[in-house]
């Protein structure tokens, strides 16, 4: 199943009430082109679903394979690099930075750095692709041309599955 940051399903932080809905349509018509308003505010898409390939297995044996991931900050990508951890093994940097970003693992409580280094291996590869997706606009596709056709169409550059290469 190919599944892209775009087409994953997620929640959508909304900005407010759209402003069609607080401005009559008579006072956007009597306005000038260049100060019309816009008819709808621009919402950013922070959190996306994910389902792990196998699943994280708890200690009880509860298979948690439904997730969210939100969009990493600043933060996010630096604070990891004062881990003893990370400066002892920079491998260690996607554990440490995706436990950060990982807002919901099935039924778990919370999750934290422990549950991803105790995932499959498969899985971590999966989320660290999908975390290279959403924080790079959402996808991994470059814009081509045929080049015996001309004809343009999109490619996948970051392997034809999250987790492959």
């Amino acid at each position: 199943m190919r599944r892209t940051a775009a087409r994953a399903g997620g929640v959508v932080a909304h900005a407010g009430p759209d402003a069609a809905e607080s401005v009559p349509e008579a006072a956007v018509e009597a306005a000038p082109p260049q100060q019309q308003l816009p008819l709808q505010q621009e919402s950013l898409r922070t959190e996306f679903s994910f389902q792990l390939p196998r699943g994280y297995v708890d200690e009880s044996g509860t298979v948690h394979r439904d997730g969210t991931m939100r969009l990493s900050t600043a933060r996010d990508e630096l604070v990891p690099l004062r881990d003893v951890r990370v400066q002892e093994n920079p491998a260690y940097l996607s554990v440490v930075l995706l436990g950060r970003v990982i807002t919901r693992l099935g039924t778990l409580p919370m999750v934290h750095d422990g549950i991803v280094e105790n995932m499959f291996a498969s899985d971590l590869a999966f989320l660290q692709d999908f975390y290279r997706q959403i924080n790079a606009e959402g996808h991994t596709r470059a814009a081509v041309r045929c080049p015996h056709c001309a004809e343009p169409f999109e490619v996948e550059l970051g392997g034809s599955r999250l987790g492959e290469s």
